[in-house]
């Protein structure tokens, strides 16, 4: 048997095979596809390989579709070959006829060709040779269902249009249903809308739309999940602020609590006793430390509550004479001082034991008091008095108080002295001496008047309120005129004089409760030293405080005048 490679029919013998290949060579080659014609064999057998692989494809997955399907006995797999074969040739066959291929179901039952019927006719009325029987098998039924799938004309998934081939129905998709693809023509000139939230282009307005709305959905929805824990955060959030708040609240108020308390004891409010505590407790802490005897602590102990019990300062701390030695120096020496004015006679007070480190204010006041009894023009004013102790000048402001002298600094001072080691200042000179019918007045040098922070102006009140004449008097002049209280942030002195030196400079002399006795003592030797005076000179650089104020006596106050200064 011998078998046509150009259609794969057998036959019998070499004349029948020659007479075969005649029929091959006297008919046209046309493609089965495309239906391209004249072009020789070889040539349709290369375009059909190359402008039709994937209809030749689906050609050969159906024949391979057929022997799996039905090749699992011999029966079936001798028919499968024969079927397989059939099928080749009319698809071969249809490369050398006019005439369109032969279909599966054209197959006879015994799925065999009669060669002698396909040779004795034309070879387009061979191949219709081939018709169905009218019992038709499974075999056939799938087959046919598979080819149709195969090899029907597509049809458009959005119109159901129907076009001959699937390069028709692409053309017609890319062109007609353009705006519903996920990339459009490039030519195509249609506005593009860009998706504000993930960059998707949408061709059409309300496909955009439509996406934008699912965006928004799913953003809903996310904060739908996430609504219950933001609350909670929230919650935890606040809980954590409110706890900070707390503590921070209580800090502040804990260091307010330790700013006061350190005013309280700075200012002597503390409730930690007063004059009397303060030495009794400092005086026992000397005879612990082996500088003071028993004996002693019990006698100055016996003196202390003599002085408080008639309220008359027991005077250990009091220097006299000064004034009188200083006068006498600078009319004998002092080469360098041009002019030089003093107050009144004034005995110098320093602290003790029991006002150290508070009662600055009150000794000052001792200091003013003592120069104003030694002057006949204060008499009226003080009779019979005496230089009173600390705790009987604190009694003494409080009875002011009462009568009406400065509500507002007795509120301050919470109405009470007594007991306290309370500061007191110019304020409190002030209503004191009123309350005495001392007429007197407070000036305040409240900023700097000079270079550095100086205060040069304060030093010119002070001279002309010493120095009513300057020209024409002597060297050394001793006034009439009462020490001045000098006050500033934190300590008080006594301004008991000014000079003018060679170089017309001023300098002031101020006893400061500070320097204690065998310093002051110092001043009453005949042979005084300049070094001995350095303690009492303050010269403007010396006084840079931010404000200063001073007290200022100025006579005596009628009944009348001491009512109107309530």
């Amino acid at each position: 048997m011998l078998s046509c490679d150009i259609c794969g029919e057998t036959v019998s013998s070499e004349p029948d095979m020659k007479a075969h290949l005649t029929v091959h060579m006297e008919n046209e080659v046309i493609c089965p596809f495309c239906k391209l014609s004249g072009v020789n064999y070889d040539e349709m057998c290369f375009h059909i390989e190359t402008a039709h692989f994937e209809q030749n494809e689906l050609e050969r997955n159906f024949e391979r579709i057929n022997t799996i399907q039905y090749g699992t006995s011999d029966n079936r797999k001798d028919s499968s070959l024969q079927c397989r074969a059939d099928i080749n040739s009319s698809v071969h066959s249809a490369c050398a006829s006019n005439q369109p291929k032969i279909s599966a179901q054209s197959l006879p039952e015994d799925g065999t060709l009669k060669h002698k019927d396909f040779y004795s006719e034309n070879l387009t009325e061979s191949r219709k040779f081939l018709k169905s029987t009218e019992r038709q098998s499974d075999r056939t039924k799938i087959k046919e269902s598979i080819y149709e799938t195969m090899y029907s004309p597509p049809e458009c998934p959005f119109c159901e249009k129907i076009e001959d081939n699937s390069q028709d129905m692409e053309t017609h998709v890319k062109t007609k249903h353009a705006d519903l693809l996920d990339t459009p023509l490039e030519d195509c000139n249609q506005l593009l809308y860009d998706c504000p939230m993930c960059g998707l282009i949408c061709t059409n307005y309300h496909i955009l739309q439509e996406h934008v709305d699912l965006h928004l959905e799913e953003s809903s929805f996310g904060q739908g999940v996430n609504r219950v824990q933001c609350s909670r955060d929230l919650e935890l959030a606040q809980q954590l602020q409110q706890e900070e708040d707390r503590k921070r609240r209580s800090q502040e108020s804990r260091q307010e609590m330790e700013e006061f308390q350190k005013l309280q004891r700075q200012y002597g409010l503390d409730n930690s006793g007063g004059y009397k505590q303060q030495q009794l407790r400092n005086m026992e802490i000397e005879v612990n430390r082996g500088r003071m005897h028993p004996s002693e602590f019990h006698r100055r102990k016996a003196d202390m509550m003599e002085s408080l019990a008639i309220g008359v300062d027991d005077g250990k701390t009091k220097t006299s004479g000064i004034m009188e030695a200083l006068y006498t120096y600078y009319q004998n020496a002092a080469t360098d001082v041009r002019r030089v004015w003093l107050s009144a006679g004034v005995d110098h007070f320093h602290s003790s034991f029991g006002d150290k480190g508070w009662g600055c204010g009150y000794r000052n006041f001792q200091m003013l008091l003592s120069s104003l009894l030694q002057n006949d023009a204060y008499d009226d004013s003080l009779k019979g008095m005496s230089v009173p102790c600390i705790p009987k000048i604190q009694s003494m402001i409080e009875d002011a108080w009462k009568e009406g002298f400065d509500p507002q600094g007795a509120s301050q001072l919470n109405n009470r002295l007594q007991g306290t080691k309370a500061w007191i200042g110019a304020c409190e000179i002030y209503t004191l001496l009123t309350s005495l019918r001392i007429k007197c007045r407070i000036v305040d040098f409240h900023k700097s008047t000079g270079p550095l922070g100086t205060h040069p102006r304060l030093f010119e009140w002070i001279l002309s309120y010493y120095a009513s004449e300057r020209e024409g008097s002597p060297k050394a002049v001793c006034t009439s005129k009462p020490p001045i209280y000098l006050q500033h942030q934190g300590h008080s002195r006594t301004v008991v004089g000014i000079e003018e030196r060679k170089n017309r400079t001023l300098c002031l002399l101020v006893f400061d409760p500070g320097c204690p006795s065998r310093e002051m003592q110092k001043l009453l030797k005949q042979d005084m030293e300049v070094s001995s005076l350095k303690q009492l000179r303050k010269f403007v650089g010396n006084l840079k405080h931010k404000q200063y104020q001073i007290v200022a006596v100025e006579g005596v106050l009628s009944s009348e005048e001491k009512i109107v200064s309530v």
